[in-house]
Formats: structure tokens, C-alpha cells, sequence
């Protein structure tokens, strides 16, 4: 990934459905980042697993109505939203957060893998399960960057 001018900030699953699903507690969080998107001051980074896990606005939900589908696939278009892949490089990177970080579920750790591989700014979340992640990992050869974790 070329690397922009623009400040990256990497959404976790929890951020793009607290937004979706139009959170209460969590909105005000995730409106301030998407303005600054749409401004052109940030870019949002999310792994392909994001498209995975943001499938349903509504626990239970057994089949997801059309309207709530073509919302979702409709967000992930914009412009300054990039997906990163998941590749081998970020499965060995996630395999090897997790004998780090004991407590980190491999979920958690692809997406922490894919922000440090994209060399994101600030990975924002509402997960309280990446608390134990040092914003200072690298991967083995050090192409990571320091980064600053937001759990809101």
C-alpha cells in the first residue's frame, strides 16, 4: 500500500456496526472519524474479515433484509474506505500475535495483524479484549509503526 498523506485510522468490525446499527453510546465516536473521512483529512482501513463479521444489524437476525444488505454493501464503497486483504503475511503476523497476546482470539488478532501490514495511525475499537496489545508491535522484520489504540 502506497503510503498517503492522509492520517489512517483502521476500523475493527465493532466500530463499522456500532455506526450501522446507529449506537447510542458509540455513534458520536465513529461520526467524528467518518467526517474527517469525508473531508478528505482520514482514510479508514479494514480488513476483508470485516465484510465477514458485519452481516447482520441485529443479533438473531436469521436472514438479513435486503434494505439492511444494500446499506452495508453500500458503506464499504465509499472512496475513502480501503480494504486490506488478508493474506499469508497477515495470518502468520495474527498467528504470531496471538502466542504474544495469550488473550487475543484470532478474530482480534487478524484485525490487529492487517493494521500493523496496512501501517495504520490509529486503530479505533469498542473491543476491550485488544487492551492487552502493545501500540508499539511490529512484525518480525519491524515493518509495523507505531500506532495509537483508541477503545472507546
Amino acid at each position: 500500500m502506497i503510503r498517503p498523506t492522509k492520517k489512517l485510522h483502521y476500523w475493527d468490525s465493532c466500530v463499522f456496526l456500532a455506526f450501522l446499527k446507529n449506537e447510542k453510546d458509540k455513534i458520536n465516536d465513529c461520526i467524528s472519524v467518518l467526517k474527517a473521512a469525508e473531508n478528505g483529512q482520514v482514510i479508514i482501513v479494514t480488513s476483508t474479515l470485516t465484510f465477514i463479521e458485519v452481516v447482520k444489524l441485529e443479533k438473531g437476525q436469521p436472514k438479513l433484509p435486503k434494505e439492511s444488505e444494500e446499506k452495508i454493501s453500500d458503506f464499504f464503497r465509499h472512496e475513502w474506505i480501503y480494504i486490506y486483504d488478508v493474506d499469508r503475511k497477515v495470518g502468520e503476523l495474527a498467528r504470531e500475535l496471538m502466542c504474544q497476546y495469550q488473550a487475543l482470539k484470532p478474530k482480534d488478532a487478524t484485525h490487529l495483524a492487517t493494521a500493523i501490514k496496512a501501517r495504520v495511525d490509529v486503530l479505533d475499537t469498542f473491543d476491550d479484549e485488544t487492551s492487552c496489545i502493545n501500540p508499539k508491535t511490529n512484525d518480525r522484520n519491524n515493518n509495523g509503526r507505531d500506532f495509537q489504540l483508541i477503545i472507546y
